[in-house]
């Protein structure tokens, strides 16, 4: 009775067995006495398994039951039951049976053994058998027929992983094309240019866009190359690499099979020993997201900087408004969403850091760590996806230019000298821009006191486009208006 006086429900359990002993599993869970053993061994994050590994893991299983079904190694009863317990996965069903956290000791075995058990379980359902009646199915002996941990998990990591990428390209596509059309929209601003936060030369609005869509391609074709890596896979290797209790048919079948049953393009590693033992392409992957990261970074920098102000700071860009950014100061406005992508990246960083170290970190023929490479690499690749959703939907797509405040200073700054230098000469050009800075007096009104330049000379020399793009020379330009 509960303190209600209400009878509780008795829960029913079925007993299971394992090595280390026996144990009470809930009758009506498909998970077994080993996802148990390992729920409770390991609550590291309190999270749930990524969806995608375990979508990958059912493609690996169900590839795995036709390829053995294939070569006589299981029949077509049972292969048939397990490859439909494969697809409820695939369709969403029994997630919630994937118990085992992220971070895991044992090299991923846990979370194998999770989805052998699930499957089997549901499969002997199919069957029309009691979940636990591992004399119809089993899960090692017939989910897990020709498998090991060691080429199973690494395989599913880099399925996940690939599938995790596809989605981070589309939103990386989507800022390219926005950047490239603000790019266009304010190539005719003028402003000021700056190194080390001074003023330096006069640059459009447009072109700094531009810049910003070129770096963005670069880390999209970087995370290409990267991506190539993922479709290298140890299925077949078992344990070390070898192919032990792998029959030689299966070996050869197993991941065209996987190639047909996920849609996706693999090829068998040609060194399954190497491929099992080196997570390299992990971090090789991981480096290119962490490039991205910083270019968008230092994007979301710049966005917060051109922006500051509105009134104190440089206000050369509006970023659109989207929530009150403090609880004292009203009216306050701040740069969130640019925020938001600048921490993502910080997490980004550190987690490359983490990845790379687990994989320094592996001894002999097995990395034990790839569950932390997993953890870091799935949370880095779709917070930066979110980010960069974000990041376009509510931030680039909207910004707008101050076009008055941005002209205002290009012709109040001693950075236009520049432009004047080769007409002028450096010493004198020097001159000028230090009187300009002592007296407040404008290089251009300077220029015309000391009659270095006329009126229609400086106005061929400022003109933006004369500023910001390779053209005639200074000499050219004086002759001309000579004539």
């Amino acid at each position: 009775m509960n303190k209600n006086g209400e009878a509780e429900k008795k829960q029913d359990y079925r007993v299971e067995k394992d090595s280390i002993g026996t144990k009470d599993v809930p009758q009506n869970v498909y998970y077994g006495v080993q996802s148990l053993r390992a729920a409770e061994n390991f609550h590291i994050t309190g999270l749930n398994m990524h969806p995608e590994i375990i979508n990958s893991l059912a493609y690996i299983k169900k590839a795995a039951a036709i390829t053995n079904c294939e070569i006589g190694m299981l029949d077509k009863k049972k292969a048939k039951a397990i490859v439909q317990a494969c697809d409820e996965i695939l369709e969403g069903k029994l997630h919630g049976d994937f118990i085992v956290d992220p971070i895991q000791g044992g090299a991923g075995t846990s979370l194998n053994m999770n989805a052998n058990e699930v499957i089997a379980n549901r499969a002997i359902e199919i069957l029309g058998g009691e979940k636990g009646d591992y004399s119809i199915i089993n899960p090692n002996d017939d989910v897990n027929c020709g498998q090991s941990t060691n080429d199973v998990i690494p395989t599913a990591g880099k399925m996940t992983s690939l599938r995790l990428l596809k989605n981070l390209k589309k939103e990386l596509l989507r800022l390219h094309k926005a950047l490239c059309a603000k790019a266009k929209e304010f190539d005719h601003v003028i402003k000021m240019g700056r190194t080390q936060m001074q003023d330096a030369v006069p640059i459009r609005l447009g072109q700094e866009f531009n810049a910003y869509s070129v770096a963005v391609m670069r880390d999209i074709h970087r995370m290409d190359r990267a991506m190539e890596e993922m479709c290298t896979l140890n299925m077949g290797g078992t344990a070390v690499g070898t192919g032990i209790n792998a029959d030689e048919a299966y070996l050869r079948r197993i991941v065209p099979n996987l190639v047909e049953v996920s849609d996706m393009e693999f090829v068998q590693a040609y060194d399954l020993i190497d491929a099992t033992q080196n997570l390299d392409p992990f971090v090789a992957v991981s480096g290119a997201v962490k490039a991205c990261a910083v270019t968008l970074s230092k994007i979301a920098n710049d966005l917060r900087l051109l922006s500051s102000g509105p009134r104190a700071g440089f206000g050369e860009i509006n970023l659109p408004a989207k929530q009150n950014g403090s609880s004292i100061m009203p009216g306050k406005v701040n740069p969130v969403i640019p925020e938001v992508v600048n921490q993502v990246a910080f997490n980004v960083i550190g987690n490359d850091v983490t990845i790379t170290m687990a994989a320094e970190a592996g001894q002999l023929e097995l990395n034990a760590f790839e569950p932390i490479v997993f953890y870091c690499m799935f949370q880095s690749i779709d917070t930066l996806a979110y980010a960069v959703q974000t990041f376009v939907d509510n931030c680039v797509t909207g910004i707008t230019a101050n076009e008055t405040r941005c002209r205002y200073l290009v012709e109040n700054s001693v950075g236009i000298i520049t432009a004047i230098c080769p007409h002028v000469g450096y010493q004198k050009a020097a001159d000028i821009a230090k009187k300009a800075i002592r007296t407040g007096e404008s290089v251009r009104s300077l220029i015309l006191k000391e009659g270095l330049l006329n009126e229609e000379q400086l106005d061929h020399v400022l003109d933006p486009v004369n500023m910001t793009e390779p053209g005639i020379s200074g000499k050219e330009i004086l002759m001309a208006n000579d004539k």
